[in-house]
């Protein structure tokens, strides 16, 4: 269940956002994926649409319907932050990082990593002792 703290927070953000009750459209959809048969019968995923911008969003995260209620009011409020900042958003932050992550590195830069190996490895070398033969 979801404290009340937490819901007039959530009621708070979404007026600070401009977005009403009335604006939105929710549907409940039958539930689908893991879970068993209690999720492929009950109708618990929620379909929320901001008319005035046009999102819209899904939310199947819990088999509770009033818990996937608030995670989809939440998850419009993100995007509708997410469109205002622009890529000073967090969570965009996040993502370009992950993507910096990924970016294959270019041949110049693959050498340099190589060769400050190879200089790791001579100064290795010359801490060995004497008296081995390699």
């Amino acid at each position: 269940m979801i404290s009340p703290e937490k819901q007039a927070a959530l009621e708070e953000r979404m007026a600070k956002l401009g977005v009403i009750e009335a604006d939105l459209t929710e549907k409940f959809i039958l539930g689908s994926g893991s879970g068993g048969q209690k999720i492929n019968k009950t109708h618990s995923c929620v379909y929320l649409k901001h008319e005035p911008s046009g999102l819209e969003v899904k939310c199947q995260s819990s088999r509770s319907r009033e818990l996937n209620r608030f995670h989809a009011r939440k998850e419009l409020c993100d995007t509708l932050d997410d469109i205002r900042l622009g890529k000073a958003s967090k969570r965009k932050q996040e993502q370009e990082k992950i993507r910096r992550q990924k970016r294959r590195r270019s041949r110049r830069s693959k050498q340099r990593s190589v060769e400050d190996k190879r200089i790791l490895s001579r100064k290795k070398n010359l801490r060995r002792s004497p008296g081995r033969d390699d």
